[in-house]
């Protein structure tokens, strides 16, 4: 009966966050730098592939926080009923990157000085840059810039040759999805619930992880031909040498709505030495995603073929070695 109790009150819990209009997501790691290196090690990278010190600290440290505002309900919403999407990256010692689509404009800002430390790649810094850089020079000093987020679709779109159709699944497929899901967590995890003050009640799920991954694609399998082009699913072989060690998820309700996760993977860990490797998921109305004022409009076409490549700049004097490297907005 406690099982079936249990499963039903998170059931519940998430069928809450898909009547809100507004959700934010706080992602934390919960791990301390030695701990990746660790890892790290164990997975034998090539030499010189090793995690950078600089990176195993910020990523110990790091969160990420993502907040969507729809018009209607999240669970009734699509694309076009959304108003403000958010997604920040931020460390103990300030925002690493933020990201947010509001109307018609896309608004970014990061930290390139501390992004450049971690990569490895130092970047120029914005007093190298001649007046012409104009909105790439706001860039590099960390302050927020726009574009159009239709310009920018258009050219990623002309860059490959032309628009690709976006991955998506039909509603048939998302239920079926969701059915041989449900019947692999019936099968395979185990729930406990447990009392609190406050409203609070914790509900943990127990499951042997390599068992239920293969599972799960197991389940999957079949539905191979309506996922979106490109998504590959692992064979039972390419699973088998998971570690099949029991993993833990404790799911914190208060006043029966889901605010946090807590998943313990230390075990995964088996030969590394971890003192402690987690996931930290939070669960709040958050804030409403704003367009932030001042932002400097960062017009594509200008910076490509004026900037980048264009005849009015020499360049001969100007320290281009952090260039390179990827645009930082290319990865949220």
């Amino acid at each position: 009966m406690e099982q079936l109790s249990a499963g039903k009150k998170l059931d519940r819990a998430f069928e809450e966050l898909g009547k809100k209009n507004r959700l934010s997501f706080e992602l934390d790691v919960d791990a301390d730098a030695a701990t990746l290196k660790a890892l790290d090690a164990e997975s034998d990278p090539a030499p010189g592939e090793e995690i950078p010190d600089e990176a195993a600290q910020l990523i110990s440290g790091a969160k990420i926080t993502v907040t969507v505002e729809s018009k209607k309900p999240l669970a009734e919403s699509g694309e076009k009923d959304l108003v403000g999407t958010a997604l920040k990256v931020s460390t103990p010692d300030g925002d690493l990157a933020e990201y947010r689509v509001i109307g018609d404009y896309t608004y970014l800002r990061a930290d390139m000085d501390a992004m450049g430390k971690v990569s490895g790649s130092p970047v120029p810094s914005a007093d190298d840059l001649p007046p012409q850089a104009g909105a790439f020079k706001a860039v590099l000093e960390g302050k927020w810039v726009k574009f159009s987020t239709k310009e920018m679709d258009k050219a990623a779109a002309e860059g490959e040759g032309g628009p690709a159709p976006a991955p998506s699944l039909d509603a048939r497929t998302q239920k079926k999805l969701v059915k041989a899901l449900r019947e692999v967590v019936a099968r395979e995890v185990r729930f406990k619930t447990a009392g609190g003050g406050d409203g609070t009640e914790h509900v943990t799920a127990t499951a042997p992880f390599r068992t239920l991954v293969t599972e799960l694609f197991g389940e999957l399998r079949p539905l191979a031909k309506d996922l979106p082009p490109g998504m590959e699913l692992p064979t039972d072989k390419d699973l088998k040498d998971a570690p099949n060690a029991k993993v833990t998820a404790d799911f914190t309700l208060k006043n029966g709505e889901l605010s946090q996760v807590d998943v313990d993977l230390a075990k995964l860990a088996e030969t590394a030495k971890v003192k402690k490797l987690g996931l930290t998921l939070r669960m709040s109305e958050g804030t409403r995603p704003t367009a932030p004022a001042g932002a400097t409009k960062l017009d594509l076409g200008d910076l490509m073929n004026g900037f980048l490549g264009g005849p009015p700049i020499d360049g001969s004097d100007i320290d281009t070695s952090g260039l390179d490297q990827d645009f930082p907005g290319e990865d949220f």
